[in-house]
């Protein structure tokens, strides 16, 4: 059976692509001139089409009209909602050929991989580190930058990340999360649940490279040895 395809007599003359309509030509010869016609009235922020306007002004009208049938929860954009819908389904199509962990999304699945290949392909321009995500890259620059866009409305003190914000509201609120399974005692940071767990193993990781005395804790063995270069020095 024939199919008629759908003719294409429109044709960049920058690149030689083809389209089958004068519009969709026009609409594609704007990323050759760089010209953004579309403007958002509020931030001055511009773009090539006028729908990726209409998604924008959604940020600063706050509407979300894609709304989950399920938990009610709202998106600005359908593609969110549509990701957002395989937590109720539980579907995972994407699966890593190493471990078999599966993932909803590509990207998730990309970053996994990672982990396996060792790739950091997100560099420091500054101290050259790497990092294996992009969102880890840009927490690390807030060390260069010195920006702190993180603040408590209690104290006024300003974090380069969100999680240690959270971890230092419970200052404030007395929220201690982290509880130990064998005394009950709660903690506000998970590491310090993991410190006082070695009171009940005995173990100690922190061993003193001259003497083999071995501490619970990293400061313990920094005093331990500062009390020893002391005493040498005293001789």
């Amino acid at each position: 059976m024939h199919t008629h395809r759908e003719e294409k007599f429109h044709v960049c003359e920058v690149c030689k692509r083809s389209f089958s309509q004068k519009t969709r030509l026009n609409m594609h010869m704007l990323i050759h001139t760089g010209e953004k016609p579309h403007v958002c009235e509020v931030c001055n922020q511009s773009f090539r089409q006028k729908c990726n306007l209409s998604k924008h002004m959604l940020i600063h009208t706050e509407e979300k009209p894609y709304e989950c049938e399920v938990c009610s929860k709202s998106f600005r954009h359908k593609d969110n909602l549509n990701k957002h819908m395989h937590i109720h389904t539980g579907e995972k199509l994407l699966t890593c050929e190493v471990c078999n962990k599966s993932f909803r999304l590509r990207d998730n699945l990309n970053s996994h991989m990672r982990l396996h290949t060792g790739e950091k392909p997100y560099v420091c321009q500054v101290c050259k580190k790497s990092f294996t995500q992009k969102c880890n890259l840009n927490n690390h620059l807030r060390i260069h930058t010195g920006e702190k866009p993180h603040v408590c409305e209690v104290c006024k003190k300003s974090f380069t990340q969100k999680c240690n914000l959270n971890n230092h509201l419970r200052i404030h609120t007395g929220e201690k999360p982290h509880v130990c399974v064998v005394c009950n005692k709660s903690f506000y940071l998970k590491g310090h649940l993991n410190e006082h767990m070695l009171i009940h193993t005995g173990e100690k990781h922190h061993m003193c490279g001259v003497c083999n005395k071995s501490f619970r804790q990293k400061n313990h063995l920094s005093k331990h040895v500062c009390i020893r270069r002391e005493d040498r020095a005293c001789v």
